[in-house]
This record gives structure tokens, C-alpha cells and sequence, in this order.
């Protein structure tokens, strides 16, 4: 998708409005997801050295932002991606008991993201992670906590439409449940993205499961990194989204690996190579938790419950200027 502006756009907010909507969005969403998870808000850091293996390969495909440091030469430090891996040693060094979880801002810089209306080279959003046992290792798990968190942001759209009534709440009261194979057999014509939108389109939202491995196809819906999530456990969440007629993915997150995972899904990426690394020998070892965890776009909610056409619209980033100057000289007022 290019940067565009939908045929009869008009934003239903003003920029300050927009500014005073974004902090009631976040501070119910966030106050809803704490109690539904039984999560405390922690610090967390903006980067880590790239030789300790915390920071997240995401799609196998990105280069982080590294550089370096004065007072250590030699050691390269990195941007975090998103703070999958930290959170699990955060937990083990705060000692959360089972049942309990943390959450925190995360910002970082993709480098190398092709912006558009969805897509920003600055990403902000809530990462959340929580100790389970073993036994909490099932799909009945992922689909219970799925619905805590569309639950929250149901009733987050419910407040803020009852603050700007021209915001009508348009999310499915229920979210669906499908996985990505059953989603190739309904939809096998289409390419993954194009599946998603089409499903989206007429249930309104849906979480699509187990993302990672091979379908039938041979081909996987998409790629995952194989350290973080249980590709047999994991998913995204997804909304549709009216202005832009798009599958617009607001969360992803899933069963974290254990050692038994992660022996299987490195195996499978060649990265075997990785199991040295600090994080990796510290979790083959059962000396970390076993979580459930994901990242929550921010940017991406404050979209889809304002009802706005491009991303620039709710946060600060840097555009190509002719993108900039052509969306302002049609209305779209870029932050």
C-alpha cells in the first residue's frame, strides 16, 4: 500500500481533539488490560547489547539499529524490535509468581519498514508478558486470553464513542477464531494478506492462529522468528478497517517457546547456532519462566478506534517529504 488518501476522507477529529482522544484511549485501554491480565507496569530498556540475544529477529528479515558506546569498545548495542525475549528475564529477576505479568511502553526504529498509511519506521506499542505452568500451555489458554484482550478493547471503542458520538464503536462484540489453514482452505486463491481481509471484511475482527510453520500450501501464512513464539501457539489479531478496506493487525502474540519448541523451530530456521547465545542457553536450561506474551500496537489502535486513515494522523515519525506534502495538501493533518 502507498501512502493514499481514501476517496472522501475527512478526519471526524480535530488535531487537539485527536491529542485528548489518544490519552482516553490509552489510559482505558490500559487500565483495562492490567485488570484482565493481572499485569504491573515496569520500566524497560530502549536497547541491549546485540551479543546478548534479547533483542527479536521479528521476520528473520530486519537489521536493528545498532551503535556503539563510549565506555564500551567493541560491544555493539541494538534498538530493541520488540522486547519479547527480555520480558521473560524480566519476570525471573522480579520473581512474578504464576498468574501474574507485566507490561510496558516499547518504542523502537525499524529501519528498514516501507512506510505507508500503516506502516511507520517509529513503532509504539504495549508489550505485555505473563508466567503460566505447563499445564497452561494450550490452545484454550491463547483463545481465553485473546478474548481478555479484544474485551478491553471493545469496551475502550464503548468509552470513546460515548465521548465523541461520531466515533461509533464498530467492533464485533465477540472476536473469531481461525487458524491460518483453515483460513488457505476457505480462502485458497488468495494470498495470505488478501485471506485476512477477506475474513475480517465479514466478521469484523479475528485472531489467526498458528503462524510459522509450512501450511499444506508449503509455503507458512508468514514468517516468525523461531525463539519467542510457540508457532503451534501463537497468532494475530486482527480488526477490519473501514477506511482504508484493510486487515489491519493490532496485536501479535502467542504461547512463548519452551525448550522443547525452541529445539524444534531452530532446528528448522538453521539457527542452531543461536542456542549459545545468553537468552537461549538460559531458557534450554529451564531457568525462565514459561510465559504467554505479545506486543499491542499503539499507533495501530488509536487508527482503528479513531476511525483514521493514515498512522501519521496519532503519532510522530518521519516521513519522505513529497509523501508528507501530498497527504497535507489533501487534509490528512500529519503529526
Amino acid at each position: 500500500m502507498a501512502h493514499i488518501v481514501p476517496e472522501g476522507y475527512k478526519s471526524k477529529l480535530g488535531v487537539k481533539q485527536t491529542q485528548r482522544a489518544i490519552k482516553l484511549l490509552k489510559d482505558g485501554f490500559e487500565e483495562r488490560l492490567c485488570g484482565a491480565l493481572n499485569l504491573t507496569r515496569v520500566s524497560a530498556p530502549l536497547y541491549v547489547p546485540a551479543s546478548s540475544g534479547l533483542n527479536d529477529d521479528l521476520n528473520g528479515v530486519e537489521r536493528p539499529v545498532d551503535f556503539d558506546l563510549k565506555e564500551m569498545p567493541g560491544e555493539q548495542m541494538q534498538i530493541v524490535q520488540s522486547l519479547a525475549k527480555w520480558k521473560r528475564f524480566a519476570l525471573k529477576e522480579y520473581r512474578f509468581p504464576v498468574g501474574e505479568g507485566l507490561y510496558t511502553d516499547m518504542n523502537a526504529i525499524r529501519r528498514d519498514e516501507q512506510t505507508d498509511n500503516l506502516h511507520s519506521t517509529y513503532v509504539d506499542q504495549w508489550d505485555w508478558e505473563k508466567v503460566i505452568t505447563a499445564q497452561e500451555r494450550n490452545l484454550d489458554t491463547l483463545k481465553t486470553t485473546v478474548s481478555y484482550i479484544h474485551d478491553a478493547i471493545y469496551e475502550t471503542a464503548e468509552e470513546i464513542g460515548r465521548k465523541y458520538p461520531q466515533l461509533k464503536n464498530r467492533l464485533p462484540e465477540e472476536i473469531a477464531f481461525i487458524t491460518t489453514q483453515e483460513l488457505e482452505d476457505l480462502y485458497p486463491e488468495l494470498a495470505p494478506e488478501a485471506r485476512e481481509r477477506a475474513y475480517v471484511k465479514e466478521y469484523g475482527g479475528a485472531f489467526f492462529m498458528q503462524i510459522g510453520w509450512p501450511l499444506r500450501s508449503g509455503k507458512p501464512h508468514d514468517l516468525r522468528a523461531p525463539d519467542y513464539d510457540d508457532w503451534s501457539l501463537n497468532g494475530d489479531l486482527v480488526y477490519y478497517h473501514k477506511e482504508l478496506d484493510v486487515a489491519l493487525e493490532i496485536s501479535s502474540m502467542g504461547v512463548r517457546v519452551d525448550p522443547l519448541a525452541m529445539e524444534k523451530q531452530l532446528a528448522h530456521a538453521g539457527q542452531k547456532a543461536r542456542k549459545s547465545r545468553p537468552f537461549h542457553a538460559a531458557l534450554l536450561a529451564g531457568e525462565l519462566p514459561l510465559t504467554i506474551g505479545g506486543g499491542i500496537g499503539q499507533s495501530r489502535l488509536c487508527m482503528l478506534l479513531l476511525h483514521k486513515a493514515h498512522v501519521g494522523e496519532v503519532q510522530v515519525s518521519v516521513w519522505p517529504e513529497e509523501q508528507r506534502r501530498m497527504l497535507e495538501d489533501k487534509g490528512i493533518a500529519i503529526l
